[in-house]
Parts: structure tokens; sequence; C-alpha cells
């Protein structure tokens, strides 16, 4: 049956109503997968632009007209920057590989292919996708669908860790005045630095996601916190001036114009990092730690400097501070760890 319209949970099955393959009714049944079948050639690549399906299955059997129609489908889906991250099957008769690979196909099966190796191949090919499509094009880390399975993985394990959201101060300004190349080069940079310090000190039990822009998220065990973090801020503090123009570095900042075209001195990048833990916090959920760690880390930029500041408050109420207190009083209650001045 023909159902119109295309969506993300969807897979869409191009057909002449040839017999489905044995494999394909047992993955469809055991991936739930909703499996939308269609004849209009035309129409799958104009409804795929619209909405992207889970899985476009192509099957290409049939006489030479309906073939070259079948797999100039694929061709065409695959040329199109939107619609060619969704993943394609191509059914083929015997030898028909080539032609079906020529056209971008992401996996090709022939239809007497058995049921456990054509179910290993769908399985792998969507997790190819899925890695594949997750992932920042400049940084390559994991973007925020991993970022947000990563956070709701440590919470249901129960085990004591921190969330750490990294974000560059006065990024903007210098991508204004050095241009958007150099600009990625940065963001390249602090990719590669949170990668190799959290990789470095925390092997497999550190992740580094890159939500967008320069904006990043790293969950490493608790007993880590302060020697990762004090080693971001180094390395960072250390490798940044040499993004800027020599003059720039020596004096320290360079003169930039307000939203009002006012000039105004602007430091050089400094980095703020808000971190969060279960030590004193029961989460739930993943998305409460991103959204506590995104409020500290609004917190740290208030900062001057490279800082990096962990929340140290409890589930229960804390007495508040009073109005008078010192800031040295302030931190004690947030829980602030600065690092590079302050």
């Amino acid at each position: 049956m023909t159902t119109p319209g295309f969506n993300e949970h969807v897979a869409v099955h191009l057909t002449l109503g040839q017999d489905e393959p044995s494999w394909l009714t047992a993955w469809w049944v055991s991936s739930g997968i909703p499996l939308q079948q269609t004849a209009d050639a035309a129409g799958v690549c104009p409804q795929a632009m619209k909405s992207r399906p889970r899985l476009i299955l192509i099957d290409a059997r049939g006489d030479a007209d309906w073939e070259a129609l079948a797999v100039g489908t694929c061709r065409r889906l695959k040329r199109d920057a939107y619609t060619a991250i969704v993943p394609v099957l191509v059914i083929v008769s015997a030898g028909r590989f080539a032609e079906a690979f020529d056209a971008d196909a992401d996996e090709v099966l022939r239809a007497d292919v058995s049921d456990q190796e054509a179910t290993a191949r769908l399985s792998a090919m969507l997790r190819r996708s899925d890695r594949d499509t997750d992932v920042h094009p400049s940084t390559r880390l994991p973007g925020t669908r991993e970022i947000e399975a990563e956070l709701s993985r440590r919470v249901a394990s129960g085990e004591k860790f921190a969330a750490c959201y990294a974000d560059l101060d006065h990024f903007k300004e210098f991508n204004d005045r050095y241009g958007y190349h150099h600009g990625d080069q940065v963001i390249r940079l602090l990719a590669r630095i949170l990668h190799d310090v959290v990789k470095g000190l925390c092997v497999e039990d550190g992740f580094v996601g890159h939500i967008g822009g320069d904006d990043f998220l790293y969950t490493i065990p608790l007993a880590a916190v302060p020697r990762v973090c004090d080693e971001v801020i180094r390395v960072f503090d250390e490798l940044i001036p040499w993004q800027y123009s020599e003059q720039d570095r020596r004096v320290g900042y360079f003169f930039g114009k307000d939203r009002r075209g006012q000039l105004h001195r602007v430091p050089l990048m400094t980095l703020s990092v808000g971190v969060v833990t279960n030590q004193r916090r029961h989460f739930t959920r993943g998305i409460e730690v991103s959204e506590l760690a995104t409020e500290m880390k609004s917190y740290a930029k208030t900062l001057s400097g490279s800082v990096w500041a962990v929340d140290r408050r409890r589930d229960e109420p804390v007495a508040p501070v009073s109005a008078g207190a010192s800031i040295d009083a302030l931190r004690a209650r947030q829980g602030i760890r600065s690092v590079g001045g302050v």
C-alpha cells in the first residue's frame, strides 16, 4: 500500500510489487520501523526532500526500464546534500551490483541472500549512518545525539561522574577580525585539546562531544575533575595566543567594534568550563545534567580569565548566603574553582 508523506521514523520501500525477500519481512518485523511501500519512483526524491526518512529500500529487480528508473532514483537521492545522508539499500538481480554501487548505494543485496546475512548488513548500515551523520564535520567529534546518549548512560549506571560544558570567550570577536577560516582552526584546536587531555588522562572512561560552534561537552570520572580541568585550561592558555597576529599577541588584545560601532578592547580568548557532578545531586535523566551544565557554563563566563566552575549545591535546600557575604563565601556556596586568574 502506498502511503503519502515520509518522516524520519519510517523506512520507504520503492517497489513494483515484486515478492518481498524473506529477510526483508523478518527485518521489518524485528526492527519495529514502519515500512511504507510506493511504486512512485518520481515521488521518492521530492518526498525525501520534505522530510528525510530513516531508510530507503529500492527494489531494482525488473525489466531494463524499471532497473534504470530505480537505480536513477538512488543516484538522485545521493546527489543532493540534504537527502544524501539517508541510507539507501538497493535490491538487485544477480550480477547487477556495479550499477547500484556506482549510484552511491550504501548497501546492495540480492533477494536470495540469507536472512542472517541480510539482517546483519542492514543493521550495520544503519549503525554506520547514525555514526557518520552524528559527528561534527570539522572536528569529527560525536554530536548532540551521542552526547545525550552518553549523559543518559552515565546517569543510569549510577557511577560518580562529571559533565563539563566548555565554551570559548570572545570567540565571535576573533571570528569577526580574523575570518571564519581561522575561527574554524580555533574550534579544531579546542577539539584536539579536549580530546587529547580527556582521552590521555581518562582513556576509555572519558567522552568528548561537540554540541556545535564553540560549545563542547565532556564527561569524566568524578575523581579526575581537578586533574583534567586544570590540564585543559593550562594547555588552552598556552596555545591560544599563537592563533593571533604577533602584534595582537604581544599587547594581549585588539580593538573591535561593538553593535553600536564603537571601538573597544577585545582580550585574547579564554575558556569557561561549567562542571556538574552527581556527588551531591541525584539525576534521573540526562537532560537534567545538560541543563545544569549549561547553567554552570554561563556562571563560569561571568568570571575573568580561563576558569572551570563546579556546582557543589545539593538537592536539598541550602540556607541563602547573606547580601554582605564575601566573594570567597559566595564562591564556596557555588563551588567555584578558578584557574588562570581571578
